[in-house]
């Protein structure tokens, strides 16, 4: 009994590390725990520990989660972090965990099957932890993926970061200030569009969802909550005098709002503004058709007024 409880006070700190770091270690952190290099040796032959790659082991097994072999990775290329799409795994920004994993490092590293390894100098700010993980912070996550991913994912991530409550503009814009030739530089800006101070730009959930999906169909931008003989119209094109409504059911879905509704259209038509309705559920479901239609009556409204 007096050896078991001496072996488990000696292996204690080695099997607490392996808990934090989903069953892997790095043989520096084994000489760090006081294991020398023969004692690391006799037990990688006894099968106490499992070489993953040189200088990092799995403890007891093999059976390993994705975050085990990431991490696994990240220790064989130490001194470095996750980024790109397996930060993005981490940060919860996507839906399917990444095949290849992709790891940057202060040196340059070859990447091997399964790895792509990445060289910069990152800032302290730059980086973070999540799930016991070192890997770049959220921004830098964004900024990376920015220079890989096609503009409308990109959005759909800024949008997901913010559902999380994670996205933060300031980071972001310092970090763009701080690295104006990173290839994602550009995009990211173009995608950061809708949530900057503008005179088109709104908070509100649907109208930004709204606007991105303008731009994304390359129509004219419309004026936001623009106020039209005594009416504020969601959205509205002026050459074409044509408007917009965004409806939700919280902010229409009375009787009484309902029938309001019906006569403000009729005003508005009477002055010549011809409007059509949009709904939340409509553009989650089929964003791709309301565009189409929606360039359509841009057209025939033009074509209206020649």
């Amino acid at each position: 009994m007096q050896d078991k409880r001496r072996t488990l006070r000696w292996h204690g700190p080695l099997a607490d590390l392996a808990t934090r770091q989903h069953g892997v270690v790095s043989a520096r952190q084994l000489r760090d725990l006081g294991y020398s290099r023969e004692r690391v040796s006799w037990a990688a032959r006894s099968g106490r520990l499992h070489r993953l790659y040189r200088g990092v082991y799995a403890i007891g097994h093999t059976d390993l989660d994705w975050h085990s072999h990431c991490l696994a990775a990240v220790l064989a290329c130490a001194p470095a972090v996750a980024s790109h799409t397996s930060a993005a795994w981490l940060w919860g920004l996507l839906r399917g965990s990444p095949s290849t994993f992709h790891l940057t490092a202060p040196t340059r590293r070859h990447s091997r099957p399964g790895w792509n390894v990445h060289y910069a100098r990152l800032a302290e700010e730059n980086c973070a932890e999540v799930e016991g993980i070192p890997v770049t912070s959220l921004a830098r996550t964004l900024l990376d993926l920015a220079a890989m991913l096609p503009a409308e994912r990109m959005e759909r991530l800024i949008e997901r970061s913010e559902e999380q409550k994670l996205f933060d503009l300031k980071a972001v814009d310092a970090l763009l200030a701080c690295a104006p030739r990173h290839r994602g530089a550009a995009p990211l800006r173009r995608a950061l569009t809708i949530y900057r101070d503008d005179p088109a730009f709104t908070r509100s959930g649907l109208e930004k969802e709204f606007l991105r999906r303008v731009r994304a169909a390359k129509l004219p931008r419309p004026a936001m909550n623009l106020n039209v003989s005594g009416y504020e119209l969601d959205a509205y094109w002026e050459a074409e005098r044509f408007a917009v409504e965004l409806d939700v059911y919280e902010t229409h879905g009375g009787p009484a709002a309902f029938e309001r509704d019906r006569l403000r259209q009729e005003d508005l038509k009477l002055i010549g503004v011809e409007m059509t309705r949009v709904t939340g559920k409509r553009l989650k479901r089929e964003p791709r058709r309301v565009m189409e239609r929606l360039a359509r009556l841009l057209a025939q409204r033009r074509a209206e007024l020649l």
